[in-house]
């Protein structure tokens, strides 16, 4: 069977990269932020508009009010560009504060793609896309509340006075991206596909130094993303299995797992299906470490023009012993605008 392919070649892509993580946000729920996953997925989207937002709380239990707080809101659309291909246009804005001393980042970008039919009979109609992102970063430190280790006298705590050098606690970058994504349909009721996608971020490699006197250059991010959705014969019942791998200089990181889809009608469109999944998150460091970061479950509700999903990571890592297992809690709503329109195009539902 097609699809049966097409699930052996994300088995084997899994085992090869299941060693390989990153140092930017990271969302559980990676594809219900996907101008954030890769650029080509701007505007490949199944209706006319498409507007995302999500929710991260990590380390709380540790953290307490210093927890990392991530927030995410996207828009994307798409335009018809010849007699069967679309151009993408979207922009995202997410905000991730962490610490007693509030280190802030926030970034606003704008992305683009161009998105063409490949060709393919009914049964198995593909596209690829290609797609480019331009942003602006701003990096913040509340300086106030920093206390280095010159400050501390050994006994009675802390003094005023530091011989540390004095920086700029806030700056301003640009950022660049680009990306690619290549996606199938296995049967004719287009109830079955398969994607992959790559995607490059930081290609310009910005200055991330506080002093601005130092080149500490952001590391380039690597993307590499699999996944799909196969229906048993019923259409009623399927698996949705995932893997993500990014690589950022000596980082790596992987999630991989599997949801079960549960459609509440056999209508594709209607869009009424609930999903419950599993998933493991394994990071290291290069040369050779590798280590079990967190244990991810996941539950996704979609009902006509809405996806809500909810995720909870249970760490497993050696810093259980801190955290009791409590790792982050995330929430995720998407919402299409679907009008009616003669041009539709056909792509799996993120």
């Amino acid at each position: 069977m097609k699809w049966f392919k097409h699930l052996t070649l994300f088995a084997v892509g899994l085992m090869a990269f299941q060693s390989l993580g990153a140092q930017d946000i990271h969302f559980s729920q990676f594809y219900m932020s996907p101008l954030n996953l890769n650029p080509a997925m701007t505007g490949v989207i199944g209706c006319e508009m498409r507007f995302s937002a999500n929710y991260r709380n990590q380390w709380a239990s540790v953290l307490k009010s210093n927890a990392f707080t991530t927030y995410n809101a996207s828009f994307d659309t798409r335009i018809n560009a010849g007699r069967y291909d679309f151009v993408g246009l979207g922009g995202t804005l997410w905000a991730d504060k962490v610490g007693s001393a509030a280190f802030s980042t926030i970034q606003g970008f704008v992305s683009g793609s161009y998105i063409k039919r490949l060709g393919g009979m009914r049964s198995n109609e593909s596209y690829l896309a290609v797609g480019a992102q331009l942003g602006i970063t701003q990096r913040d430190i509340n300086v106030a509340q920093l206390i280095y280790g010159d400050q501390w006298d050994g006994e009675n705590g802390s003094v005023p006075f530091t011989a540390e050098t004095p920086f700029d606690p806030n700056f301003i970058f640009a950022d660049m991206g680009a990306g690619i994504l290549y996606y199938t349909f296995l049967n004719r009721q287009k109830s079955s596909n398969f994607y992959a996608g790559l995607a490059f971020h930081h290609l310009n490699r910005a200055n991330m130094s506080f002093t601005r006197r130092e080149l500490e250059s952001l590391y380039t991010k690597f993307t590499l993303h699999l996944g799909g959705e196969f229906m048993f014969k019923n259409e009623r019942v399927g698996i949705v299995p995932a893997l993500l791998f990014h690589k950022q200089g000596p980082s790596f990181q992987t999630n991989f797992g599997t949801a079960v889809k549960f459609r509440l009608s056999k209508d594709r469109q209607a869009r009424q299906a609930f999903s419950v999944g599993g998933y493991m998150r394994i990071s290291g460091k290069d040369p050779g470490t590798l280590h079990s970061d967190a244990a991810i479950f996941t539950g996704r509700f979609d009902f006509s023009d809405f996806s809500l999903g909810l995720s909870y990571d249970l760490n497993v890592s050696s810093a259980t012993a801190a955290t009791n297992g409590n790792g982050g809690f995330e929430v995720g709503l998407m919402y299409r605008l679907c009008k009616s329109r003669k041009r539709k195009m056909m792509c799996p539902d993120f």
